[in-house]
């Protein structure tokens, strides 16, 4: 099991409410690697990245779908370094191009998965 696929178990398991599907990338190049539901009736996508560092890495093609579609769009990030302060944070899809530039150093908007789960639920309210 790769290390995104890890994290999205862990997001699973902090989101019981959250309808999850995850979104095979072969067609649509770019495309986050999860869609969210909420009881709210909100859909929102989530990308998923792990790092050992403070950088994170993004494709052109998930730069490009992040700036195009600013609302609703999210990045959780796991970091697995020996220092880290703040195990899983999550930023706005509209915030990647600080992201690229600022890697984790830049702040979230949630910190946890906790926090996350109620961001998510929140969403639309």
């Amino acid at each position: 099991m790769g290390a995104e696929q890890k994290l999205y178990k862990k997001l699973k398991e902090f989101t019981p409410q959250i309808i999850w599907n995850r979104v095979e990338n072969i067609s649509v190049v770019g495309m986050p690697d999860l869609l969210g539901y909420n009881n709210s009736g909100t859909f929102f996508t989530v990308e998923l990245k792990v790092t050992k560092g403070k950088k994170l890495k993004f494709s052109p093609h998930q730069i490009a779908f992040h700036v195009t579609h600013p609302k609703n769009t999210f990045i959780i990030a796991e970091s697995l370094g020996p220092r880290t302060r703040n195990r899983f944070q999550m930023y706005r899809g509209s915030r990647i191009l600080e992201l690229v530039a600022c890697g984790l150093k830049l702040d979230a908007c949630s910190l946890g998965l906790d926090a996350c789960n109620l961001f998510f639920n929140e969403l639309g309210a």
